[in-house]
C-alpha cells in the first residue's frame, strides 16, 4: 500500500473556548482528488487552512510526506491555495500574475515568462497573457488563478470553493478542466466545497464534515447510496428517511413500524434486534410512483404537493396522511406518462434491497 502524502493525526483547532475542528484522523493519498464537504461552519475551511499553514493545529499533528508541518510557514510548504476570491493582483497582467510566485522564488525573467506562457497555454488562455486582469471574464480569471498555482509545480494543490462565484454553465466547464488537469498532472487536489454536485462530479473520495467532526469518508457512490448516519443522509442527496421500531425478523430482513406504515428492510449491513429503534433511507431516485395500491411490498399512499424541474429531471414532493414528506426523482418524460397535478393521491413503492439501514440505529 502506498504511503499517504498527508496525515491528520488527532488534529484539533481551538479558537478560545470554541472548538472549530474536533479530533480529526484521516489520510490523503498521493495523486488523489479529495473533496471536503459540509454545511457552513462545519470546519472544512479551517481544516484546509491548517494544511496550507494559515492556521496551526491546537492539538495533534499535520504531516506532509512524513514531515510534521505544524510550525512550517505557508511559503515553505509547497501547498499553494486557490482562493474563493481568486486573490489575483488587479494591477498585473494575466502573465505577470502567473509569474509572481516564480519571481518571489528568484527564478530569472526569461524562465519565468516561458513557464508562465506554457501554463496559460495549457489553461487555454494564452491569447489573454498580456491582458489586464480586470478585462477578463470570471472563467478566464479562474484559469489564471489555477495557472498561478500550478506553475510552481506543487505536489499538492488546495482549492477553497473556487467555483462558487461562477455562473452555472461555467461551473460545469471548470469542473471538467479541473478533473482533466488533476488526472493529467497526477497532482493531489484537496477541494473544499459546500456543493454536492461539485464534490461528487470530481472527487475520488469525499470527506463529509459536520460540527467540526468527520461524519463519513468514502467514494461519492458509497456516501450517496450508503450514508453512515442520519446527518449524512440528510445532508447528501434527496433522501427519504424513516424511523420506527423493529418488529419481526426473517430471512435477513426486518420489519420496521413507523408513523407512515410498516416496511421491510435488509439486514445485510446492519444487524437489528426486535424492539429496538431504527432508521433507514430510501434515495429519491429509487422510489417508484404507481397509481393503484401495490398488492405486496413496501408502499405508502401520498398526496402530491409540488414539483421541481432541473433540466430533464424532476423531483416530486409528496406528503402522506401522517404529514411525513417524501421525495421522488424521475425523468421528466417518465412523469409525463402519469398526467399528475397538485393534490393527486398516488402510491409510492420501493424494493426492499434498496433500503439502507443507518448505522447506530
Amino acid at each position: 500500500m502506498s504511503k499517504p502524502l498527508v496525515v491528520f493525526d488527532k488534529v484539533e483547532k481551538h479558537f478560545g473556548d470554541f472548538i472549530a475542528v474536533k479530533e480529526m484522523d484521516f489520510e490523503i493519498q498521493e495523486g488523489e482528488f479529495l473533496a471536503i464537504m459540509g454545511p457552513s461552519g462545519c470546519g472544512k475551511t479551517t481544516t484546509l487552512r491548517m494544511l496550507a499553514g494559515l492556521e496551526a493545529p491546537s492539538v495533534g499533528q499535520v504531516r506532509l510526506n512524513g514531515q510534521v508541518m505544524n510550525d512550517v510557514r505557508p511559503h515553505a510548504r509547497d501547498t499553494p491555495l486557490v482562493w474563493q476570491s481568486l486573490a489575483l493582483f488587479p494591477f498585473l497582467t494575466a502573465r505577470e500574475n502567473v509569474e509572481f510566485g516564480l519571481k518571489m522564488r528568484g527564478v530569472d525573467k526569461t524562465q519565468r515568462k516561458e513557464r508562465a506562457l506554457k501554463w496559460l497555454d495549457k489553461m487555454d488562455i494564452l491569447e489573454f497573457a498580456d491582458r489586464d486582469i480586470s478585462t477578463l471574464s470570471g472563467g478566464q480569471k479562474q484559469r489564471v488563478a489555477l495557472a498561478r498555482s500550478l506553475v510552481m509545480e506543487p505536489q499538492i494543490l488546495l482549492l477553497d470553493e473556487p467555483l462558487s462565484a461562477l455562473d452555472a454553465h461555467l461551473v460545469i466547464r471548470m469542473q471538467a478542466v479541473l478533473t482533466d488537469l488533476q488526472r493529467e498532472l497526477g497532482i493531489t487536489f484537496v477541494y473544499v466545497t459546500h456543493s454536492q454536485s461539485e464534490a461528487f462530479a470530481m472527487a475520488d473520495r469525499v470527506v463529509i464534515m459536520g460540527d467540526g467532526e468527520i461524519a463519513q469518508i468514502g467514494t461519492p457512490k458509497d456516501i450517496y447510496r450508503s450514508p453512515e448516519n442520519q446527518f449524512v443522509a440528510e445532508f447528501v442527496g434527496r433522501n427519504n428517511i424513516l424511523s420506527g421500531t423493529v418488529g419481526s425478523l426473517a430471512n435477513d430482513t426486518a420489519r420496521i413500524t413507523t408513523t407512515s406504515g410498516e416496511f421491510t428492510v435488509p439486514m445485510n449491513e446492519v444487524a437489528l434486534t426486535k424492539g429496538q429503534q431504527a432508521s433507514f433511507v430510501i434515495s429519491a431516485d429509487l422510489v417508484h410512483v404507481v397509481i393503484d395500491k401495490p398488492i405486496e411490498g413496501n408502499a405508502v399512499s401520498c398526496k402530491l404537493i409540488s414539483e421541481e424541474f432541473v433540466g430533464s429531471m424532476v423531483t416530486l414532493f409528496l406528503e402522506n396522511a401522517s404529514g411525513h414528506e417524501f421525495k421522488v426523482q424521475m425523468q421528466e418524460r417518465e412523469l409525463s406518462n402519469y398526467n399528475l397535478k397538485s393534490g393527486d393521491q398516488i402510491w409510492l413503492t420501493w424494493d426492499t434491497q434498496n433500503a439502507h439501514v443507518l448505522h447506530g440505529s
